[in-house]
This record gives C-alpha cells, structure tokens and sequence, in this order.
C-alpha cells in the first residue's frame, strides 16, 4: 500500500476520533479539539491527491477510498453539527435556523449521493472525469464551515458572553452553510452538465 492510499485511511480512521471528541462533554471546549481533528483529517485530503500526482501514485484503491473518506468526514461532521442546534438557533436565528439547517444539510448530502451515483456510471463506460475548480472551491467552503461552527459552540454555551463576538460568530458560520449549500448545488449541476454524455445510451444498447 502507497503513501497516498495511507494517507487515505487515515483520514477515515480520524473520523470515529473526530466523533468522540465532539460528544466528550466531560473535556472543556471539545468541540475545539474536534475542530483540531477534523482540519488534521482534511488536510491529508490535500496530501494524498498531491502526493499520488506528483509522484505517478494514482490506484484504483485510492480512486475508491479517497472521494468515500471525503464524504464520510464531511458528512458526519455535518450531521453532528445539526445535534446541537444552538449554533443554528442563536438570537437573531431563532426559530427557523434550525430548520433551514437541515434543510441545507440534505441538500449538501443529496448532492453527494447523485455524484457519486453518477461517477458509478462514468466508471462503467470508461468514462474519465477530472474534479473541477468548482468542486474543490465548494469543499474548501464546507471545511471552512464546518470548522466556524465546531468553534464558536463551546463559547455559545457558556451564554455568548466570553469575547462578545459568538453571536457574530454564529451568526458567520450559519452565512457560511448557505454559502457552501449554494456552491455545492451549484457544482453538482455543474459536473452533471459538463459531463452530461456519460448518461447517453449508445447505439445497440
């Protein structure tokens, strides 16, 4: 197994560590260690496919493994989040923050099944579909709001009054699950558009 293929499993073996940090109540601001693991756990997302380029590593195993720990890691980290509806219902969200969370949550997951559904499809075909601009941006964002929200929570329940700045903070992080929400359906619509020949029957089929 090479370097990037490990690099890989790392990331999907940090996912249950990620889980037992957010929920160990007993730890003072777990969330934040949380936060910790989870960029760790993305940041070999950047290496493995940096490493397995640059130095000709590309397998079949990492093409499998690396887009599953990506969604796996992502997924989770989103719908964790939505168990503490604190974040998504502060002050100024009250009331239907909660709700447009998850709504953009299912979005976000829905967008996920259908690429990867389709990139099956591709595969069968012999199709080969490079990720895009698009599709990194949209990742870059959902990290970037994942990490805001695991942050600002632990400062949240003490009563928002340590900095003077978490309703602020959550009030970003929830502008910023919006923003990745529209990225992500944007570039799924995106990547099914560009690559729309691949649902093409063919002659004889």
């Amino acid at each position: 197994m090479n370097l990037p293929n490990k690099l890989t499993l790392t990331r999907i073996f940090m996912i249950p560590v990620f889980v037992l940090f957010f929920y160990l109540d007993v730890l003072p601001y777990h969330e934040i260690y949380a936060a910790v693991v989870f960029v760790l756990a993305a940041c070999t997302d950047f290496l493995d496919g940096y490493i397995a380029r640059k130095y000709h590593l590309v397998t079949n195993m990492g093409k499998f493994l690396d887009p599953i720990a990506d969604k796996v890691l992502v997924s989770t980290a989103f719908i964790l989040l939505l168990t503490r509806p604190l974040i998504f219902g502060y002050n100024a969200l009250a009331g239907w923050g909660p709700m447009v969370a998850g709504i953009c949550v299912a979005l976000i997951m829905a967008r996920e099944l259908i690429v990867s559904g389709f990139r099956l499809v591709a595969v069968e075909k012999g199709a080969v579909i490079a990720a895009d601009k698009l599709g990194k941006v949209k990742t870059t964002v959902q990290d970037v709001t994942i990490v805001v929200l695991l942050c600002v929570i632990p400062f949240l329940r003490t009563g928002g009054d340590v900095f003077g700045y978490e309703e602020l903070g959550a009030i970003a992080g929830f502008a910023l699950l919006l923003l990745a929400t529209v990225l992500t359906v944007i570039s799924g619509v995106n990547y099914l558009v560009k690559n729309r020949q691949v649902l093409k029957e063919e002659k004889g089929e």
